[in-house]
């Protein structure tokens, strides 16, 4: 028992002091944390004044920095001002001695106006005396004459006009004749130049077309039984076949040069694949007529890049394209347009007018001609209403109104593509024209001439290019035969209608003629 208290008062005493123990090792830890922290907080304290005075020291540097910057820029500031102010100082000094220029000019003025003033003075003073003379010596010529002024006046205005008569007649005639040479070489000369720079093939249209055949034999085959074959091309083609002795040869004849062409191509296919009947000839004329559609078309698409015109509606394109199958007095209508289109752009371009646009007139001025023959009016009346339906321009819309004098031109272009059309129209083989419209036109000619007073007797020459004309000479005096040829001329130009130009020669001639014996 007492071992087990004594276990048990050492075991408490072990306690006790265990507690003692740890209590002094907090307390002393406890000191050691305190000691430790107090130094963080000294050494964070002084870390922070020295942080502290180095901003201040950073702040105090960089407003000295502002301050210098500051003070230059006052002193910029103020060196500016103060230019600024020399300058207006010397402009003001300018201004003053400007005014005080103005100032003397204005007083020289003054005086001049002045002295203007008192010398128009005596002018007119002077001039009242003048005419005191003139009326006296009139007075006194009146009387030594016996003339009045009124009379005087009038006797010299009548030698006056006597005398000038002639001489205006003779300058008129002489201005006259200098301006028709200048104009007829200028115009000559760039008309040739224009048809030098563009030529065409001198061709003309004919309304039959030959068909070469492979034998004589073909020829019964295309007539077929009873002559059936060749009924049925006439009546689907339109076209007259002539079949004669021509070796290997037949003839399509139409004025419809489409028809012509159309007949042509059935005719040698039906040949190259050899089955000639009804049924095979109507086939191949539906084949033909679809595939020369868009032949048409290639022909308007060619003849547009020829001439480097473009945006043109669709339909405009095919009624260009059928001018290729159109003619007037055998020349091609086609061919003709283009032509006619070339023409009008060299010449406007040679006058700095639009050579696009006069190309465009000249392309289309007979643009009515394609289609003529299916609608009433005139081929003049339907181009100008098709360019109006395409939104043509105005400029294309009056050319084909005027190309033909229906209307007046109201452009130059317009006048261009007229010329352009009679150039092509009248050179040498583009045109058929019947002997019966060429008698009549000399006949024409010679009548208006000797319709005039004082004219003996006419001659249509050269083709009917020139019209001579003989005067009697007691009857027209040498002036008065410049009017005759005016006359004549005028006559001409709007009673008769005809290809380029009519030259009108007026003669007069006196011969005095005796016989020695």
């Amino acid at each position: 028992m007492p071992n087990v208290i004594g276990s048990i008062l050492l075991v408490l005493v072990g306690l006790i002091v265990g507690i003692i123990v740890m209590f002094i090792f907090n307390l002393v830890r406890k000191n050691s944390a305190i000691d430790k922290a107090n130094k963080i907080l000294e050494s964070a304290k002084s870390e922070g004044d020295k942080i502290k005075k180095d901003y201040i020291a950073e702040a105090k540097e960089e407003m000295n920095a502002l301050k210098i910057k500051n003070e230059e820029e006052i002193r910029e500031k103020k060196s500016e001002i103060k230019e600024t102010e020399n300058r207006l100082l010397t402009r003001e000094e300018s201004i003053d001695r400007r005014d005080e220029n103005l100032q003397k000019r204005e007083n020289l003025l003054d005086e001049k106006e002045k002295n203007l003033q008192d010398k128009q003075k005596d002018i007119q003073e002077q001039e009242a005396n003048v005419e005191k003379i003139k009326e006296e010596q009139l007075e006194m010529l009146e009387k030594i004459s016996g003339y009045s002024k009124e009379k005087a006046r009038e006797l010299v205005l009548k030698n006056v006009e006597d005398s000038m008569t002639k001489e205006i007649s003779a300058y008129i005639k002489e201005k006259e004749s200098e301006a028709k040479l200048e104009v007829d070489k200028k115009a000559k000369t760039m008309l040739v130049e224009s048809m030098q720079k563009y030529a065409s093939d001198v061709v003309e249209e004919q309304t039959v077309t030959v068909v070469d055949l492979p034998s004589d034999d073909m020829k019964g085959r295309i007539i077929g039984r009873e002559g059936r074959n060749i009924r049925t091309i006439e009546s689907v083609t339109g076209v007259d076949l002539i079949i004669d002795d021509t070796p290997e040869a037949i003839v399509l004849s139409s004025f419809d040069p489409l028809r012509r062409e159309i007949a042509r191509i059935t005719i040698e296919t039906l040949i190259k694949d050899g089955r000639i009947h009804p049924a095979r000839i109507e086939e191949i004329y539906d084949k033909t007529c679809k595939e020369m559609k868009e032949k048409i078309v290639e022909y308007g698409q060619n003849a547009l890049f020829e001439l480097g015109i473009t945006k043109v509606e669709p339909e405009l394109i095919e009624l260009i394209g059928k001018l290729q199958f159109r003619t007037s007095y055998g020349q091609n209508a086609l061919k003709h347009s283009i032509e006619v289109a070339n023409l009008a752009g060299i010449m406007a371009g040679e006058l700095g007018e639009n050579e696009m646009l006069a190309k465009r007139a000249g392309l289309l001025h007979d643009i009515g001609k394609a289609i003529d023959h299916e609608m009433e009016g005139s081929h003049v009346e339907i181009g100008a209403n098709i360019a109006k339906k395409y939104k043509e321009n105005d400029v294309v819309i009056n050319t084909i109104e005027s190309h033909h004098g229906d209307k007046e031109a109201t452009s130059v272009i317009a006048e261009l593509v007229a010329i352009a059309d009679t150039l092509s129209a009248t050179r040498p083989g583009a045109r058929n024209d019947s002997l019966e419209n060429y008698v009549q036109r000399l006949h024409d000619l010679e009548n208006i001439a000797n319709e005039e007073k004082g004219v003996d007797t006419a001659f249509a020459m050269q083709a009917g290019r020139e019209l001579r004309v003989i005067v009697k000479p007691e009857e027209i005096n040498d002036l008065e035969s410049h009017k005759v040829a005016r006359d004549i001329k005028n006559r001409i130009e709007e009673e008769l209608q005809y290809p380029g130009t009519i030259k009108v020669t007026v003669i007069r001639e006196t011969r005095a003629v005796e016989e020695a014996k």
